[in-house]
């Protein structure tokens, strides 16, 4: 295992580096680095690494969520209103009803099996954009329309939905019967996740200013209240949604709201974290990737995953309808609201492993879609975000 830990860490930095030299995203390089190492190629991952694969993969994205939260000023969302909300649900709309239109004509699937390859691809991915917007908030880049905290509280709901969605499709194509219950959980988890996560900031917000600790020590306490509230989210499942990722994400902005100064170090110090996390996470996902199913699929899957793109770039530019965003800022949203990775890497074998006839198609194409939309998603935001938007504030 530790022999694992040590090529994941030396050949993710590696291939890594050696991208970025390139001027290609650092995690494309990380990417193949998982491909290279996983199953499907040379094997050399131990299986102990695999059977936690799901819960590294998650601890890296606590950690960029609350890296998140402790740089999203709530009052900067507020002033978004209205397109902050309609990101959250409307893009993923677009683009499962892009794959419904698209896939049963050039993949030979049900409009049922098209729908749940939908919910499969549809998720952005937070790890992706992220890290991004938060260089764009330290930079000032578009901060005076909200443009980076737009992205950021889309791209943490967004997921939260589609998952829903995909639990919803799955159901049916077993025979399981589907009730309204089910969607009314989505407003549901979003609202008790948040408030959940304002209650545990502010109990450690006056925790902190009230008993003094180092930094690194105040690191470790909300990396612990952060794994409670996922734990929490699986214990209330059944009981009352809750979404955890959302609820540690909203924690933290509430400790910025509350304790600026504070949330400002402990930004510095989970930025450190994530150089480590970020490895761990894409490399795992790339263990993901079975080359050989990406392969087979060919061309015809490639024009399903850019169709598809196309409906939800339509969707955030519906959202964005009668802002002051300015043609070149709304370019900018729809280019960036369209990596994948974390989520198709999480569900995309599922409808395989339940027996679905679509189980091969829906893997294929989730596969290509991380493939292609992750690093050409992170490339478009790092190559146009400083054509695209105009520098308005640095952050302190």
């Amino acid at each position: 295992m530790l022999t694992s830990l040590a090529m994941i860490f030396l050949l993710g930095l590696l291939l890594g580096s050696i991208f970025h030299k390139l001027k290609l995203p650092s995690l494309l390089g990380m990417l193949i680095t998982g491909m290279i190492l996983s199953p499907f190629a040379l094997n050399l991952l131990d299986d102990k690494i695999l059977l936690v694969s799901a819960d590294l993969r998650q601890l890296a994205l606590v950690v960029i969520l609350t890296r998140a939260g402790l740089s999203l000023d709530m009052e900067d969302l507020k002033k978004v209103g209205r397109p902050a909300i309609l990101m959250c649900f409307v893009p993923a709309c677009f683009e499962i009803l892009g794959i419904v239109l698209i896939a049963p004509r050039l993949l030979n699937m049900t409009i049922l099996e098209a729908a749940i390859m939908g919910a499969v691809v549809a998720a952005v991915s937070p790890a992706v954009i992220v890290p991004r917007m938060l260089r764009l908030m330290e930079e000032g880049y578009g901060t005076k329309n909200g443009i980076p905290g737009l992205i950021l509280a889309g791209a943490s709901v967004d997921d939260v939905f589609v998952i829903v969605l995909f639990t919803a499709f799955t159901s049916l194509a077993t025979g399981t019967k589907v009730s309204v219950q089910s969607f009314v959980q989505i407003p549901i988890s979003i609202v008790v996740g948040l408030y959940i996560g304002i209650i545990a900031g502010l109990i450690l917000s006056k925790f902190f200013k009230e008993i003094h600790m180092r930094d690194s020590a105040k690191v470790l306490i909300m990396l612990g209240v952060s794994f409670l509230l996922i734990e929490l989210e699986h214990r209330l499942s059944g009981i009352i949604p809750m979404s955890g990722l959302l609820a540690i994400m909203s924690m933290a902005a509430t400790l910025y709201k509350t304790y600026d100064i504070l949330a400002k170090r402990l930004s510095e110090k989970f930025n450190k974290l994530w150089v480590a996390a970020e490895v761990i996470l894409f490399v795992l996902v790339g263990a993901t990737v079975d080359l050989q199913y990406a392969i087979s699929a060919g061309l015809i899957a490639m024009v399903v995953i850019v169709g598809a793109l196309m409906f939800r770039m339509v969707g955030v530019f519906f959202c964005l309808l009668k802002t002051k965003l300015s043609r070149k800022e709304r370019i900018f949203c729809m280019l960036a609201y369209s990596p994948k990775a974390t989520v198709q890497a999480a569900i995309g074998a599922i409808p395989l492993a339940m027996g679905l006839a679509c189980g091969d198609k829906v893997l294929t194409v989730a596969v290509l879609s991380i493939i292609f939309t992750a690093p050409l998603g992170a490339l478009m935001i790092d190559k146009t975000y400083q054509k695209l938007l105009s520098i308005d504030k640095v952050q302190d």
